[in-house]
């Protein structure tokens, strides 16, 4: 999952952008809304967090404009406390979420997964496919009643592949979700990470297929489930 945070509060900023990355998120900041309004044109994200008191174009702006495009990218605006008609307006113009400064991380990061999940198109924490569970809230994933041993950029591939089971997911899609700015991630290194993680959720009787000039889609191991019945 790839976050985009507009937070002109420098010490903020990095705060929550190296917090996130922590528990695995893709993770990249911008300081002002006409920065933000240039990331959202040019880059897909899963969640926005949005200051409403950003310099050059204001938070509201912001999303004012992101709405008019019809995108249904979840947000979730940042706020001083005593701001409660900016709060209404900007629930009002779509945002899903608000929180007001001062907060704690753990809460924040609690309504990132959650707005994450709905953005993903459902409500579940915990993921299934054949015998490998996923589970979205602790990051973890368990087959047979066993933690795998993944680390973070694959638990990230991982998700990306799940929530998208039974399509294709190219790899350009993959570098969009994976990746934060400044990061070289070649093709190869995509195949690399596809290639651990293939090896890693076998035990499960899930397969990631991959089909050349396309990209990868997580399939079921129809085999393994037939010869368990």
């Amino acid at each position: 999952m790839r976050i985009l945070i507009a937070e002109d509060d420098a010490i903020l900023a990095d705060g929550l952008t190296q917090s996130l990355r922590q528990s695995g998120y893709a993770t990249d900041a911008v300081s002002d809304g006409a920065a933000a309004d240039l990331a959202l044109s040019a880059q897909e994200f899963d969640l926005l967090i949005l200051d409403l008191g950003l310099p050059k174009v204001s938070g509201l702006d912001v999303l004012r404009k992101l709405r008019a495009q019809n995108s249904r990218i979840p947000v979730l605006i940042l706020t001083a406390a005593d701001s409660v008609e900016q709060r209404v307006l900007g629930l009002d113009l779509g945002a899903d979420d608000y929180m007001a400064k001062p907060f704690s991380l753990s809460e924040l990061e609690a309504r990132v997964r959650a707005l994450t999940r709905r953005g993903a198109g459902g409500g579940a924490t915990i993921l299934k496919h054949g015998m490998l569970e996923f589970d979205q809230t602790g990051r973890v994933v368990v087959v047979k009643g066993h933690t795998l041993d993944l680390s973070a950029r694959e638990i990230s591939l991982l998700e990306i592949l799940i929530t998208r089971s039974g399509r294709m997911v190219s790899k350009h899609q993959i570098v969009d979700h994976l990746c934060e700015w400044g990061d070289e991630v070649s093709s190869n290194a995509i195949e690399v990470y596809i290639h651990r993680l293939r090896k890693k959720i076998e035990p499960s009787g899930a397969r990631i297929m991959t089909v050349r000039g396309l990209g990868y889609c997580l399939q079921r191991d129809t085999s393994t489930q037939a010869s368990g019945g």
